[in-house]
């Protein structure tokens, strides 16, 4: 019997998506409201019937752990798991993980113990919703012992990933990394009969960083020194194995950067959005927190997602995302604002605290106008603030209090927004 073995990679430092990464790892930066970036690899492998999971991670680790441990319990009749592995010293090696490739095979030593015929290997930064099943059964059908998953793109967007030329019989017969805008990749385009039912100017293949691998091949591929799957491993197997390409056609988004990150998390709000969190058949896990219902008195929302936990009072809320346990104060405002909230409410001893410091307590302030931001978790924004609002030239704030990056200002975790400040 086939049996996969599934890892998601959860990055390096994450040095794209700081100041989220600041105190936490990449797949642990809150996302949608109420969930964890790692939530959506990990659902798709439990939805697909993948139930044993490894997610590969070095830096900041700590909250990662507790979500993973907290969410993903399997009972005692499975031999379902999801466990993180961080990058550890052992008497062969000693070093970080050099790369995607080279994570995979400082932890073979543990994924050799599971007996795997195949391993999946996913992203731990994209947003997209896949039937992993589906890709398996082309694997195992195409009789090769590679395939990577590939998405449509136009020919702009081609240069800035790694770029897949197939056969009619879907075998990949080149590969190129990051071709630029000036080469002329005319003959990559897909083929025609594979491309009849597709629409459109996406006639590119692009690899989604996802593979699915026999174990042998795997063993085989990694019983060297290079360290990256894209720029390394993959290559070499092409130069010498037949590879297969799974077409996957739907909604497929890299939010591993500030401003694609940002993005996505809005288009959460349209009327029809690009990604579905509401599918009760392919659902999105994610830690159950027990909390109440959000609270909305006398407010204005539009476009707008409010998690649980929330208290909302007299706000004018448009196209945002407003997170768990977040206070919103009376006359605030927001437009185009991520807010992740916070991971508790504060007592009435912690607020009287907080007026005895004279700094404002977790949430939004009364009368803070707030535009084109990401408030991480556990940000204090006073009274008065406007964010985003005024013609100016913006900079990082002094001693981390906020950054701009993208264009866009970010207050970070347990943040402090001083009642009164323009940004």
């Amino acid at each position: 019997m086939n049996k996969v073995l599934s890892i998601v990679l959860g990055g390096g430092k994450g040095s794209r998506l700081f100041p989220l990464t600041k105190d936490r790892a990449k797949p642990a930066v809150p996302f949608g409201g109420r969930y964890r970036i790692v939530d959506i690899p990990i659902s798709n492998c439990i939805n697909s019937g993948f139930k044993q999971i490894y997610i590969l991670t070095q830096f900041n680790s700590a909250s990662l752990h507790l979500h993973i441990a907290k969410t993903y319990v399997f009972d005692n009749f499975s031999d379902g798991f999801a466990e993180v592995l961080a990058a550890e010293q052992t008497l062969t090696h000693s070093g970080w993980y050099e790369g995607t490739a080279d994570a995979v095979r400082k932890n073979l030593v543990h994924f050799r113990t599971q007996t795997p015929t195949h391993y999946l290997i996913v992203s731990g930064d994209q947003l997209y919703r896949m039937d992993l099943a589906d890709m398996f059964r082309k694997h195992v059908e195409s009789g090769r012992a590679l395939t990577i998953a590939c998405t449509t793109v136009c020919r702009e967007d081609a240069s800035s990933f790694g770029i897949m030329k197939i056969d009619a019989e879907s075998r990949i017969v080149e590969f190129q990394e990051k071709p630029g805008p000036a080469k002329d990749i005319t003959d990559y385009k897909i083929p025609k009969e594979l491309l009849k039912e597709r629409r459109g100017s996406k006639e590119y293949l692009a690899s989604m960083g996802i593979y699915i691998f026999d174990a042998a091949l795997m063993e085989q591929s990694l019983d060297n020194d290079l360290n990256d799957f894209g720029k390394d491993v993959i290559p070499d197997i092409l130069a010498h194995n037949d590879v297969n390409a799974y077409i996957f056609d739907g909604y497929w988004e890299d939010i591993g950067t500030i401003r694609n990150f940002y993005d996505a998390n809005l288009n959460l709000t349209d009327i029809a959005p690009e990604f579905n969190f509401y599918d009760e058949v392919s659902p999105i896990f994610t830690h159950r927190r027990n909390l109440p219902s959000s609270k909305i008195n006398y407010s204005t929302m539009n476009q707008a997602i409010t998690s649980d936990g929330c208290i909302i009072t007299n706000a004018s809320i448009s196209r945002s995302i407003v997170g768990i346990r977040t206070i919103i104060e009376s006359g605030a405002s927001f437009d185009g604002v991520v807010c992740m909230g916070a991971d508790y409410y504060e007592t009435e001893t912690q607020k009287a605290q907080n007026a005895a410091r004279r700094i404002p307590n977790i949430g939004i302030g009364q009368g803070s106008i707030i535009k084109g931001a990401i408030i991480d978790k556990n940000a204090r924004i006073g009274s008065n603030c406007r964010i985003g609002i005024d013609h100016m030239d913006r900079t990082d704030g002094e001693y981390g209090s906020y950054y701009i990056v993208d264009g866009i200002i970010v207050v970070p975790k347990n943040g402090t927004i001083e009642s009164g400040t323009i940004i």
